[in-house]
């Protein structure tokens, strides 16, 4: 709260505050430093400002300090002047001629302006420059003079530090602003607390540095008034360096050692016993603010124009208080006024229910600053996760690499082993041979010197053939390299460089589980739907999803869809069964984590009426799809708008009209039966017709089972469907018509009626099952027929809805095979 109780302009805690026309707060000294002048000659903002918006609100002179008493020297003073009181301490010397100029144009005489700030406080905030008094005259005549000049020559104007809008000064000056007394004495409160805290927390009466390490600290020598923290000299200079954000600060002395807890209180201002160079502004701990000290009871504020009496009545024109004197003598009699009390409890309600939605924003904040907080320390383990994966994997590469170059290194081995053995081979049996040969020849040129003919004669013709036999041991290729000292390996590694080249990380990984829609999940009848979405900061794409289910008795999962819908309706599923569903997500990468499995429970009474969408385009129905006749003499099909596979179903119709002896049919069939001809002439019905006489069944255009009894109008016709026993059942007037009609009924079947113009049918509520229907208690599901067809989820918005029915060619609505 600290920050929302200082200046501005001087960044210390509100003194004498006011209020400005935009509604922001400004100390009152500060706000002689940044009060201007306009010349005649630029345009200015009309002077009866404040009261043409009612947002300035006019303060009696009795509000004012003693310190604007200078607003005396004439009326442009208060404005103009006290800008020159408040001063920067002559540092920014020069005379009238050397003050900034403001550029201040209309907002369709709203009173604010702009302008371009030139010279700036420490806090950012635009003053004016001091004007020089005269040789030998007093500050004060300085200061009247300056006044006496700039009243006769410029209007003044205030503009607001925060929100840079401008606004004209009326003859008061800086006193036709609202004193807040409100923040004043919040302000005092908090100082006194705080005063009180530092108290009780004073260990000694010497100042000691709050961020010293050593033990015991060094003793304080330097306070920042913004950063309210006592610095050793060594701590300073490493913790508060005076440059960069901390240029702006302000140093100051520690607060002396006999009063610790006011001079902690106080400002640093008051503390060094004169103000900064700012304007004067002293904290509300100085010697004003303990003049008014805490134990003062605090003066309720008067009216500023009538100073004896006390505010009475709102102005919702001005929005100010007013007093009774203002209504009948002041510029507010004709403007509407209301209780001040009942005003002051709307405002407080009205601040307490904004206040209710900053809470709430609060409190979400807070939750979205832990959630980042938790993402901070995600962002950390999951980066030291990734880094030891990394080289982990890397590891794993030079390894793999490592295990090839031994192979490789191996087969290199080898080739230079066996090249080697051929080579001795070759040369150990060259040698052999040339050792033979040249022993050879060398008898034979023995044998050719000797002079004896018979001698010769006995051994040349075996000496011949031994030289003969000698030169064919030299056949071709004896004298040529078996292996070439050249290796036949070539190590093709370019792929493998470029691959470590192009080894980065890839875009795209394995998408997360998808977070199942629990409010957007129901069923109907034999339907479910189903909804998911992507957990939230999920960044790897999704390609399309796959939604499995099992057989609605704890079977294997199966898949039912696969696209890119985040919401798909299944058909054709089991009666009072319970089914288990979870999807998963899937990209170019491959296929996600499942989701968390819900379990979905059909219903376990079927509801259905005639299906318009399947009957044939004679049928008529009426009465919301549940009396159903038609425009043709020839005999027109209509189904119902559910299906069964498994369990015990009855229904029952009911004749509205029958003329001239038509024969209906009633019974099952198929998705696919034929629609133009009568119920059960194909292989697609089972069914039982009648006239006003007798029955038969027919399936197949078989006719079986004639037996005598009809209908008329006013008759009522039961149909049991016993898919537990494979039997199919027709009664008429509750008494069972014939015996059971077909056995062996299995698969999937609609209920299903065949007319012609003489005859309407309405579905009606079945009256009780007839005698022989025993097992419509547990695991039976009687059909109550009412205006509750099937449709598709309303939470299923067009465009993203995915529909699958089971078994395939079914078509929604159906039940699937058991």
């Amino acid at each position: 709260m600290e920050e929302e109780l200082k200046c501005p302009v001087c960044g210390s805690l509100f003194r004498e505050p006011i209020i400005l026309p935009c509604s922001h707060n400004v100390c009152l000294p500060c706000a002689r430093t940044i009060a201007v002048q306009t010349p005649d000659g630029e345009p200015h903002l009309p002077q009866p400002l404040l009261h043409s918006r009612g947002s300035g609100l006019p303060a009696g002179a009795a509000a004012a300090p003693p310190l604007d008493h200078d607003a005396a020297a004439g009326p442009a003073c208060s404005g103009g002047g006290g800008s020159a009181a408040g001063g920067l301490g002559g540092g920014a010397g020069g005379g009238g001629d050397h003050a900034d100029k403001l550029s201040l144009y209309s907002e369709t005489d709203s009173g604010y302006g702009s302008y371009t700030p030139s010279l700036k406080s420490p806090n950012g905030v635009r003053v004016l420059p001091m004007v020089p008094a005269p040789p030998g005259s007093s500050a004060a005549a300085a200061r009247g003079a300056a006044c006496s000049s700039l009243s006769s020559s410029s209007s003044s104007s205030i503009t607001c530090p925060q929100c840079h809008r401008s606004a004209s000064l009326d003859h008061r000056g800086l006193r036709g602003f609202q004193r807040n007394r409100l923040l004043e004495a919040i302000v005092q409160r908090y100082q006194q607390g705080r005063g009180a805290a530092q108290g009780a927390s004073a260990a000694s009466a010497v100042a000691i540095c709050q961020l010293c390490d050593r033990t015991p600290p060094e003793p304080a020598a330097t306070l920042c008034e913004q950063c309210d923290v006592l610095y050793c000299a060594a701590c300073q200079l490493k913790c508060h360096p005076s440059r960069g954000p901390f240029a702006k600060h302000r140093l100051v002395q520690p607060p002396p050692p006999s009063a610790p807890a006011e001079a902690n209180s106080a400002s640093p201002g008051a503390a060094q016993g004169a103000p900064s160079g700012g304007g004067g502004c002293k904290s509300p701990g100085g010697a004003g603010a303990g003049a008014a000290g805490g134990s003062a009871a605090r003066k309720f504020p008067t009216c500023p124009e009538h100073e004896m009496e006390n505010y009475s009545m709102y102005c919702v024109s001005c929005r100010t208080p007013v007093c009774y004197l203002c209504l009948e003598e002041g510029r507010h009699g004709k403007h509407e006024v209301k209780p001040l009390g009942a005003m002051w409890k709307q405002h407080k309600a009205q601040l307490s229910q904004a206040l209710n939605g900053v809470s709430d924003k609060a409190k979400e904040a807070k939750e979205f600053l832990v959630q980042l907080k938790n993402i901070l320390q995600q962002v950390q383990e999951n980066g030291l996760d990734y880094e030891a994966c990394l080289v982990a994997q890397c590891d794993a590469l030079v390894d793999a690499l490592t295990r090839q170059k031994a192979k490789l290194l191996t087969k290199v081995t080898k080739e230079r082993e066996h090249k080697l053995k051929m080579v001795w081979d070759q040369i150990n049996h060259c040698t052999l041979k040339l050792r033979q040969s040249t022993g050879l020849m060398e008898y034979c040129l023995e044998v050719i010197k000797e002079n004896d003919p018979s001698g010769f004669l006995q051994i040349s013709d075996a000496l011949i053939k031994r030289v003969q036999v000698s030169q064919e041991q030299w056949v071709k290729g004896a004298l040529e390299p078996k292996v070439s000292a050249e290796f036949d390996l070539t190590l093709d590694s370019e792929p493998l460089l470029q691959a470590i080249h192009q080894l980065d990380f890839i875009q795209m990984k394995l998408p997360p589980g998808p977070l199942l829609q629990l409010e957007k999940c129901c069923t109907h009848n034999n339907s479910v739907t189903l909804a998911w979405r992507m957990p939230p900061f999920t960044h790897s794409p999704v390609d399309g999803y796959i939604l499995e289910l099992d057989d609605g008795d704890g079977g294997q999962f199966r898949e039912v869809y696969v696209g890119k819908e985040t919401l798909c309706t299944i058909d054709g599923l089991h009666f009072n069964s319970t089914y288990n569903a979870r999807v998963k997500a899937f990209n170019s990468s491959g296929v996600g984590p499942y989701s968390k499995t819900v379990v979905l429970q059909t219903s376990d009474v079927a509801w259905f009426t005639f299906d318009p969408n399947s009957g044939h385009r004679d049928i008529i129905l009426s009465n919301d799809n549940q009396t159903a006749t038609c425009s043709s003499y020839d005999d027109r099909v209509v189904l119902g708008t559910a299906a069964f596979s498994k369990g015990v179903h009855y229904w029952e119709l009911h004749v509205d009209r029958y003329d001239n002896h038509p024969d209906p049919a009633f019974g099952v069939a198929r998705a696919s039966v034929v629609k133009d001809m009568m119920l059960g002439k194909d292989d697609k019905a089972w069914a039982m017709y009648v006239d006003n006489n007798r029955s038969w069944f027919m399936h197949c255009n078989s006719h079986t089972n004639r037996t005598e009894g009809g209908v008329c109008k006013g008759a009522t016709v039961g149909v049991l469907l016993d898919l537990n026993k494979h039997t199919l059942t027709f009664f008429i007037n509750g008494q069972q018509q014939g015996p059971t009609a077909f056995s062996h009924v299995d698969g999937v079947f609609m209920p299903a009626l065949s007319l012609n113009r003489n005859v309407q049918v309405p579905l009606t509520l079945p009256g009780g099952s007839p005698s022989s229907c025993s097992s419509r208690g547990a695991g039976a599901s009687e059909v109550h027929l009412d205006d509750v067809g099937y449709k598709e989820a309303d939470c299923c918005p067009p465009g993203q809805r995915g529909t699958y029915q089971l078994p395939l060619g079914i078509p929604r609505g159906q039940s699937s095979v058991a």
